[in-house]
Order: structure tokens, then sequence, then C-alpha cells
């Protein structure tokens, strides 16, 4: 029988996902395509779910998260902080909140709320750390974006392939 802390590693995984998706909305999507790809998620979802073991879908999120990369250092890009950026950020960090918990079987609604309260948490945060590294160091800003695209990776990354105790024991 799965503990409690196993219930509740999809959850924790949505707010996560939601973190990255403040950090770079793109980033979430892409790691949970690329886990489809490698036969650790969405095994066996069918509909919505299901595309993310397309590798049409999955090259598109990649590419798209690639992109952001890219973008995210040009000077002419709004602020995160805009309502437009934040919505959409939240909404990436939603989808894919729940996407986990509906592959865990847990509440869709609850894992899109985790995932988008995650990516407002994650916009403050990386945007108010960027700036303060930014005056603490003098680095100029292409400099910190980068910094923050291999802490958003290694956080997803990390967020994604949490441990969870099988549900029946090995012996």
């Amino acid at each position: 029988m799965a503990n409690e802390s196993d219930a509740a590693t999809p959850f924790v995984q949505a707010a996560g996902l939601g973190v990255v998706a403040g950090m770079r909305s793109q980033l979430p999507l892409a790691l949970l395509a690329v886990g489809a790809e490698r036969g650790r998620f969405a095994v066996e979802a069918q509909g919505p779910l299901g595309l993310l073991r397309s590798p049409v879908v999955q090259r598109l999120l990649v590419l798209s998260a690639v992109g952001e990369f890219a973008g995210d250092k040009l000077p002419f890009v709004p602020s995160r902080l805009n309502p437009g950026p934040l919505f959409g950020r939240m909404l990436f960090g939603g989808l894919a909140g729940a996407a986990v918990a509906t592959e865990a079987r847990r509440s869709p609604v609850l894992g899109a709320a985790l995932g988008a309260g995650g990516a407002v948490l994650g916009t403050q945060a990386g945007y108010h750390a960027r700036v303060a590294l930014g005056r603490a160091t003098g680095l100029p800003d292409p400099v910190l974006g980068l910094a923050e695209d291999a802490a958003a990776v290694a956080l997803g990354m990390g967020v994604v392939h949490l441990p969870t105790a099988p549900s029946t024991p090995e012996w």
C-alpha cells in the first residue's frame, strides 16, 4: 500500500512544475514530453495526455522550450510580470500540473491549481532573484538568463523524477 507521501507526490510535482513554468513557461510540458518519449510518463494515457507520446508533439514542445531560452535574452521581450506573460505562465503551469495529477489518477483540478499557483511563485521568485543577482554581481542580464535557464532545467528534471516508493514491497 502506498503511503501518504506517495499520494502527495503528484501534487508536489504539479506545484514544482508550476514554479518551473514561472521561470520558463515552455519547459514543464517539454520535460513531460521527454519523459513520455523515454516511457516514464503518459505510457498508457489516452486523449490529450497521450499526445505527449507523439514524436511530432515532443519535438515541437522541446523546440518551443529551446526557443524560449533564446527569446528570453532579447531586450524587447516584455516583463514576465505583465498580465499577459504572467497568465501564459499560469496556463502552462496549470496544464503541467493537471497532466501529472491526471497521470497519477489524482484530481486534475487540484493539480492545475497547484501548477498555476506555483507559476505565480516561480515568476516572482525568478524575476526578483535575477534582478538582485544583477545588482549584486554586475553581471549582464543575458548571463543571468543563462543561469536561470540552468536552474529551471535542473529544478524541472528534479521535480519530474521525484522518487516514489513502490506500491508493493520489493523483496
